[in-house]
Order: structure tokens, then C-alpha cells, then sequence
């Protein structure tokens, strides 16, 4: 399997790269785990617009998803024609909240283009991966995704604060991309989102063959948060970076 970063920022853009975005290729398939806000960009470096095969939406914040409308005008007039409907998985409510993001809706809303499959965590075919989902503790419902193909595996978090669950889904990954949103401190709110610390120790337990930071905000020094992590977790720790390629 290949993974690229498409976009790490968390909660916003920051000045170098777009918000929650994944590309994981193998055997000519195309999955993007999630399409964060100004991630469409990103993708087009990296494969054609149409060339996607299946989209998985981890959550319904804007962070992770909004350019599912900025992509629906990519398909809808591409100049090759509306390609058949794209597969975009996510959790329920799904097709509503991305087709409420139009004053005016297309006739069709966005289901002219996407086939929306709303889905509950679990474990699923999709092209060449078997893709085994489970719920985070986040304010929403937010699926961390384990992604399988050839004896590999990678483990996204989505968002999520500690979670048992999520240690479950990613115990012995080889590549663990995990959100380490902002440093360690005692003012952090509740229930929303891991320090890299907290990351580290999530990596830890599930024993996982490396760790990658990501949706960390744009103002948080991403350095002293990896360092964070490394003291918790003895693997390799890496920070993502927009346009990285990691082959798993």
C-alpha cells in the first residue's frame, strides 16, 4: 500500500497544508480517507480527478469534508463528461450534511454524483482493502479506519480523545496516522482530541510498527509535540507533512 498526505492541518488550513486528507493506493485503486478543507487541491498533484475509486468520510466537521463540494463541481462538469457516481462511505447523516451545504441545491443535490453509503462501524470490502472501522470519542460520530490489503495494514484515527477502542482497531498496524491535535496540557477541553503524548501512549499500547502525528493545529509547534509522543511511545515517530508519500 501506498499512503499520501494530502492535507494534516487541524481544525483549519494552516500556511502549509490543507486540512484531514489521505490518498492510499494499491493494485491501481484509489481511496481517499477524508477531503478536508483545501485538500482537493493537494489531490489533483498526486492522481487525475476522475481517478479516484472510493472516498471514506471519518466524520461530518468541515475540517473533513467539505471539499466533497468543491470536488462535485470537478465531476459534475468535468469536460470528459459526469463520470458514474463516485462511492463516498461515512457515518449517517452524510448525504444530508453535504447536500445542505448548497443555498440552492442542483436538482439532484450532490446524488447525481456521489453514491453515499452510509455506513455503521464495522468491516467492509472496498476495492482491494478491507476497511474495519470503529467509533471514537469524539462530539460527533467519528469512524478511525483500519485499511488491510496483502498482509498490510494502517490504522487512521479520524478525531478522537482516548479511546480503547481506537488502541483495539490499530493493535499491531504496521503504520499508525494518528491526530495529535495540540500539546499536552491540563486546560485541553474534554472529550475532543489526543495530545502527542496521549498519541504516543495510544501507539504504545497498541503496539504498532511506526506512529505518524497529524491534524495538528496550525499553531502548535509540531516539533515539541512529536518530541511529546517519542517519550511515550519507543518506535519510530514521524510529523506528517502535506505531499509525503509513506509505502506501508
Amino acid at each position: 500500500m501506498q499512503l499520501t498526505v494530502l492535507g494534516c492541518a487541524g481544525t483549519y488550513p494552516g500556511p502549509d497544508s490543507a486540512c484531514s486528507s489521505y490518498l492510499v493506493e494499491h493494485d491501481g485503486f484509489r481511496l481517499v480517507l477524508d477531503l478536508g478543507a483545501g485538500s482537493l487541491g493537494e489531490l489533483q498533484k498526486h492522481a487525475d480527478l476522475l481517478d479516484v475509486d472510493a472516498v471514506y468520510v471519518s466524520h461530518l466537521h468541515a475540517d473533513h469534508c467539505i471539499d466533497l463540494v468543491a470536488y462535485s463541481y470537478a465531476r459534475r462538469y468535468h469536460p470528459g463528461g459526469l463520470p458514474p457516481r463516485l462511492p463516498v462511505y461515512g457515518p449517517a447523516g452524510l448525504a444530508e450534511r453535504m447536500c445542505g451545504a448548497f443555498e440552492a441545491p442542483p436538482v439532484d443535490g450532490l446524488r447525481g454524483v456521489y453514491d453515499f453509503r452510509e455506513v455503521p462501524v464495522g468491516s467492509r470490502r472496498i476495492g482491494p482493502f478491507t476497511v474495519t472501522s470503529a467509533r471514537t470519542n469524539h462530539p460527533v460520530e467519528c469512524h478511525a479506519l483500519r485499511v488491510e490489503a496483502d498482509g498490510r495494514s494502517l490504522t487512521y484515527s479520524g478525531d478522537s480523545a482516548t479511546s480503547d477502542a481506537l488502541v483495539d482497531l490499530a493493535r499491531g498496524t504496521d503504520l499508525f496516522l494518528c491526530e495529535a491535535t495540540w500539546p499536552d496540557a491540563p486546560g485541553n477541553p474534554p472529550g475532543l482530541h489526543l495530545s502527542g503524548r496521549e498519541a504516543g501512549e495510544h501507539a504504545a499500547r497498541a503496539g504498532v510498527g511506526s506512529l505518524v502525528l497529524t491534524h495538528i493545529v496550525p499553531w502548535a509547534d509540531r516539533e515539541a509535540i512529536a518530541a511529546e509522543a517519542r517519550s511515550a511511545f519507543t518506535g519510530t515517530v514521524q510529523v506528517a507533512h502535506r505531499g509525503t508519500v509513506y509505502l506501508v
